[in-house]
């Protein structure tokens, strides 16, 4: 006799899905000194931009096939490491540059949203979500990430001996997947000062490749979702511009298949950093399975792997804005 199992529909968990362009192109990620160098800076950065879009389009339009390529565009300003100025005195003067060199902003996002965004506190959540690949041979003796926030894509060299006559021999650090020879990171996820945690550049930046991707969900529901520009003035206040904001009414969906992000050559070690911590995020498997779902009925094909979704130019910038802007 074949049992039967009576389940309330409401017990089961479900993940909303989220509407996908083919690619969600990053058209700046700048920091405070980016800014403070004024109109002219910004200028620079977005006519050399300009260049490179253009390949990326191309490059979107080949994977699309027949289909039309939707492709988004978003620019990310911190507000998290450091205030500075205003939305309303700043916000139209990114817009003007942009649009003199050709380009239009369709989504505007704030740094600090990747950390919290409407209550939710995205960044612990997906702290949670990381999964540590195993070096070969350990046997858990290295504290987890959740208690040093530290995250390594490898075996770290031993320690010293715990006794002092204790003599160790030094043994190097040792790449996971490595081919042939290692090369090795260790990324710090965030840091605690006077009882507050500081979420790190990397991995705010793996929270933006997540939502970019349309992989970030909490309790099923999607978050960091645009919040639509009514056209009137920006507020004199970061707090009160939403943490995601639809600039344009016609652009095509906020989150994609693949992101592509343009920014200056000295962001490359951070974003070497995103991908490790990419490569060890136990994403949502229903958005997962949403996505590629989504991919296979319009034919585009999409890497199985979160990080290889993410692709990147990094464009040589003049010689005065040339320090890190972390």
């Amino acid at each position: 006799m074949t049992d039967v199992v009576f389940r309330e529909t409401s017990a089961e968990p479900r993940t909303q899905a989220v509407p996908l362009s083919h690619l969600s192109l990053e058209l700046g990620h700048l920091y405070m000194e980016d800014f403070e160098a004024g109109p002219k800076r910004l200028g620079e950065h977005f006519a050399e931009v300009r260049i490179w879009v253009e390949a990326a389009r191309a490059s979107a339009a080949r994977r699309a096939g027949a289909n039309r390529p939707r492709i988004s565009t978003c620019f990310l300003i911190d507000d998290y490491f450091s205030r500075f100025s205003t939305p309303a005195e700043l916000v139209p003067l990114i817009l003007k540059e942009a649009e003199e060199a050709g380009l239009t902003i369709d989504y505007l996002a704030r740094e600090s949203g990747c950390a919290v965004a409407d209550r939710i506190e995205l960044a612990e959540s997906v702290m949670h979500r990381l999964v540590e690949s195993p070096p070969p041979g350990s046997y858990g003796s290295r504290p987890p990430v959740s208690r040093t926030g530290w995250l390594a894509n490898g075996q770290r060299s031993p320690g010293r001996g715990a006794a002092l006559s204790e003599v160790t021999a030094w043994q190097p650090p040792q790449e996971t997947a490595a081919r042939n020879h290692s090369v090795f990171m260790d990324v710090e996820l965030w840091s605690d000062k006077d009882g507050r945690r500081l979420w790190s550049c990397p991995f705010l930046a793996a929270v933006w490749q997540l939502a970019r991707l349309g992989l970030l969900r909490h309790l099923g529901e999607p978050v960091l979702t645009p919040k639509p520009w009514d056209g009137g003035d920006f507020p004199h206040d970061w707090d009160r511009l939403p943490p995601l904001l639809q600039l344009n009414p016609e652009a095509d969906p906020f989150s994609a298949y693949r992101t592509c992000t343009l920014m200056p050559n000295r962001f490359l070690a951070v974003e070497d950093a995103v991908r490790l911590v990419l490569d060890q995020i136990d994403v949502d498997a229903r958005a997962l399975e949403q996505v590629d779902r989504r991919s296979r009925g319009e034919r585009v094909e999409v890497p199985a792997a979160v990080a290889q979704r993410a692709s990147y130019v990094f464009y040589e910038e003049p010689a005065e804005s040339s320090d890190e802007g972390t």
